[in-house]
């Protein structure tokens, strides 16, 4: 193989996220907005700094986000029973829609990129991709564990 399996995966990500951008740009809603919605349609009451970090962005930035989307009725902030200092999300239903249509723009472009696999194959780079997934979560995991004295 000529190129690198994370360059591969990389520019496939990159090319799906600038197609994806394009289908929805009539919406008004950024690409990172959209990752925003999305993970909270599946994990809908997390709190901000869960989502900072699922996000990979600065506290600061997502809080402008979340500002722009709640003043927009996307979403609400609610209090932490767990944490008073700490803000939990929750979709608003205006977001429902918007969310449905990018489910179905996703699927669209899923099976435009997956054009000419089999079921097999497909099934198979999902499962793939998945397990590769996994190495590196549980690798980031481990290097987040503190080291246990001796």
């Amino acid at each position: 193989m000529s190129e690198a399996i994370g360059f591969l995966i990389h520019d496939t990500a990159r090319l799906f996220r600038r197609e994806l951008n394009e289908r929805m740009r009539h919406s008004g809603v950024t690409a990172l907005q959209w990752r925003l919605l999305a993970y909270l349609a599946r994990n809908e009451g997390t709190n901000q700094i869960k989502l900072a970090e699922f996000l990979e962005v600065e506290p600061i930035t997502l809080s402008r986000m979340i500002d722009r989307l709640a003043d927009a009725g996307m979403l609400s902030r609610r209090r932490d029973p767990d944490d008073r200092r700490a803000w939990c999300l929750y979709l608003e239903a205006k977001s429902l829609p918007l969310i449905d249509e990018l489910r179905a723009a996703s699927a669209m472009l899923t099976e435009t990129a997956q054009d000419g696999l089999t079921a097999d194959e497909r099934a198979q780079l999902a499962d793939l991709v998945e397990r590769m997934r996994l190495n590196l979560s549980r690798k980031a995991a481990d290097m987040k564990q503190p080291e246990q004295a001796a």
